[in-house]
């Protein structure tokens, strides 16, 4: 399956990939069920968790999904800056003992190997374009590849690595931005004028993403020159989705004001709900992925049980207020647009 043959085959509207829960088997099988393509999130999983994830879509008899991988293009960060960080985020942490700064890989090797082995329909890449040898081993082996950029200067750099289509990732986009480079933001370019910039640098197929809530966007991105739009936020109230309890109730909760692009949670730019966390700790937070999501990780996951919407990473896109509680069927015929 090539991804031109993906995109003319299925919706207009794809589910792009959230790690940390939201993305499940059950969303990735119910938006293939409605003629959708949707990928599962390996970033932050074990290789044997993400194969299980992967055996439970096929046992849902869905065959047309893909798996995205963090590449793992580090963010560094001095020890003094990570110390520092800490001690200004302590008393948010618990007041415990400051975790030693953890860098690691987001266990690639494994991962791609687990990916080769299990022959998944397509494989995609978000924080940094992947060495050629990989890329070269996902091409003999038949899976087709799909790489996120935020700028023409990235896409012109995929496409000459030998990707075979790309995720244009606008800056309104929840979550993690897929910017390669450290220490900057994405610019602050309507994604129907990114898409069509890249469009213009080259002739791969391109998937739109970032901010989509109504199938005029939708309509719009595909004149522009896309292939397909990918929503993220929109489906973050799915049914089918894992996304947790307290970031479902912040999402439509009034309280919440905006969004911002912050590197308060991990150290890498993401977009959020501005809460108390963000507040307090987003002008001081230096750049240093994934040592600061390391840091924080066990904050968060206790703010998340315990219903603390103030210490949680609220990942959403600038149109969060459009997303709706459905099932992603209804979700996704709302968004695609009338032939």
């Amino acid at each position: 399956m090539t991804p031109a043959a993906l995109l003319d085959d299925t919706r207009p509207v794809m589910v792009a990939p959230m790690a940390g829960g939201p993305s499940t088997a059950e969303l990735v099988a119910a938006a293939a069920e409605a003629g959708a393509f949707a990928q599962l999130a390996g970033g932050y999983k074990s290789a044997e968790a993400l194969a299980s994830q992967i055996d439970e879509v096929r046992a849902r008899g869905t065959e047309r999904f893909g798996v995205n991988l963090f590449v793992p293009n580090l963010h560094p960060i001095a020890d003094a800056d990570y110390e520092g960080y800490a001690e200004r985020i302590r008393d948010d942490l618990g007041g415990g003992p400051v975790p030693s700064k953890r860098e690691d890989d987001d266990a690639w090797d494994a991962k791609v190997a687990l990916l080769l082995q299990a022959r998944v329909p397509l494989v995609s890449f978000t924080f940094g374009l992947p060495d050629r040898a990989v890329l070269a081993a996902f091409a003999d082996a038949g899976i087709p590849s799909m790489q996120t950029v935020t700028s023409v200067d990235e896409a012109r750099e995929a496409a000459a690595s030998g990707v075979d289509s790309l995720v244009v990732q606008g800056a309104a986009a929840g979550g993690h931005s897929g910017i390669w480079a450290q220490g900057v933001l994405p610019a602050d370019m309507p994604l129907l004028e990114l898409v069509a910039a890249v469009r213009a640098a080259t002739t791969l197929p391109i998937v739109a993403a970032g901010g989509v809530a109504r199938p005029q966007q939708v309509r719009a991105l595909l004149e522009a020159g896309a292939d397909a739009v990918a929503i993220g936020t929109a489906a973050l109230l799915a049914d089918e989705a894992g996304t947790s309890a307290t970031h479902r109730a912040a999402l439509v909760d009034p309280a919440f004001e905006r969004t911002t692009l912050t590197r308060a949670f991990t150290g890498r730019p993401a977009r959020a709900l501005v809460n108390g966390f963000v507040e307090r700790h987003d002008a001081g937070a230096p750049s240093g992925y994934p040592a600061l999501h390391h840091l924080t990780r066990a904050m968060r996951a206790d703010a998340a049980a315990a219903g603390d919407a103030s210490r949680l990473h609220l990942w959403a896109g600038e149109a969060w207020r459009e997303a709706r509680q459905a099932p992603i069927a209804e979700i996704l015929d709302v968004l695609t647009p009338e032939p």
